[in-house]
């Protein structure tokens, strides 16, 4: 058999290079944006501000889902998803997509779509393939997932090739969804084990009633923001869903978790995601602007649990301890303080509303940095324990 041409640590496991490119990601797509919104940087491709909700859509979230589900999928099988030469391909597939769309005028624009929607096809068919020879059927809820988030890319490119006038707002609704609902699934298993293992003694109830109607109720309120329903239907729904996710969070919470930040830092990003339901009712009333609700989603609720997840996958995937260092406990801190910028303060404080998101933007860079800073070394090193992956 031909030895692989890229065998080293970094294409050793999924959650790896994704990690890393998606820690990156979250420096550099922000300073271009903040270039973009200066009008010193022309948005590329993707017009207005859908360059900025894609790239962090389906450019830094993606990444992150990406090198969970490769990694996630080799725990649930007992076999390795992809690595070294494929694994270097499929991140190039993501890489280019990311740059492609800065050459818009001297490239196709269809070449430029093709590029960043292969990406998430042949992710699924990596993992398809893995769970189907594994007879692991109840897993492929992650496959449909991802088949959502290809509709709303496709619905996104339709607009920018102009096939479709308005498709794009709705394909940016749906991935969002999408991300939020893949990320209450994932909650429901690894929430209770984290905890029981994070703290002795501890035993958490698993109550999956509780956990179809959490999920359900939150898919059920993005279909009705996708379907234009608005005032006191949409915040009426949005309560119900932020009360039984809600509930169910409380179900797992424990007091000593916030003497565990692998552990506070997930209850944070999992209670943005419930502010950003209640916002989503204060929205429909009209009482906050809707873009908070979107940022307690997105800033919070996403980028809260998703440094959260790749600093604990990191850890015990090469084999450490699981314990958080000062500097990524301070990286926790800062995240959670550009959502209190970026969300909280704009509700007391209007006219300062750019100062706020200027103090989001820094707070997000200084905790994405001190994140690589951390976790780059060990991601690109072989595990300390001398094990595979």
């Amino acid at each position: 058999m031909k030895s692989p041409v890229f065998k080293f640590p970094l294409f050793a496991l999924g959650f790896r290079i994704f990690f890393l490119l998606a820690g990156f990601a979250a420096l550099a797509l922000l300073i271009l944006w903040q270039q973009m919104v200066k009008g010193t940087l022309s948005p590329p491709y993707f017009t207005g501000t859908y360059w900025h909700a894609h790239e962090m859509l389906l450019g830094y979230a993606v990444a992150v889902i990406a090198g969970f589900l490769l990694t996630a999928v080799s725990n649930w099988t007992g076999k390795i998803t992809l690595q070294n030469d494929g694994l270097v391909g499929l991140s190039l597939l993501w890489l280019y997509g990311r740059i492609l769309p800065f050459y818009a005028g001297l490239l196709p624009d269809s070449l430029i779509a093709l590029v960043d929607f292969a990406f998430l096809p042949t992710l699924s068919f990596v993992i398809t393939k893995t769970l189907i020879s594994s007879k692991n059927y109840k897993n492929l809820i992650f496959v449909g997932l991802l088949g959502l988030l290809m509709l709303g890319n496709v619905m996104i490119h339709a607009q920018m090739l102009a096939f479709c006038k308005n498709s794009a707002a709705i394909g940016i609704q749906l991935v969002l969804a999408t991300i939020v609902l893949m990320i209450l699934v994932i909650a429901g298993r690894v929430f209770p084990i984290f905890t029981e293992k994070g703290l002795k003694g501890v035993s958490i109830p698993r109550n999956s009633q509780l956990d179809i109607l959490a999920i359900g109720s939150a898919a059920i309120l993005f279909v009705l923001q996708m379907a234009s329903i608005s005032g006191t239907i949409l915040a009426i729904s949005a309560l119900i869903v932020a009360s039984l996710n809600a509930w169910r969070l409380a179900n797992w919470f424990v007091f000593r978790i916030w003497f565990v930040p692998l552990l506070w830092v997930l209850y944070l990003g999992y209670g943005w995601l419930i502010l950003g339901f209640i916002f989503t009712a204060f929205a429909a009333w009209e009482w906050i602007s809707p873009s908070l609700a979107l940022h307690a989603f997105t800033v919070g609720g996403i980028g809260v649990l998703t440094i959260g997840m790749m600093a604990r996958v990191s850890l015990g995937h090469t084999g450490r301890a699981m314990k958080a260092s000062n500097i990524t406990t301070v990286a926790f801190v800062l995240l959670n303080v550009a959502v209190i910028f970026r969300v909280i303060l704009p509700i007391t404080m209007v006219s300062w509303t750019n100062v706020f998101v200027y103090g989001a933007t820094l707070s997000w860079l200084a905790a994405f940095a001190l994140f690589i800073f951390v976790y780059a070394p060990m991601l690109t090193a072989a595990r300390i324990d001398a094990k595979e992956g």
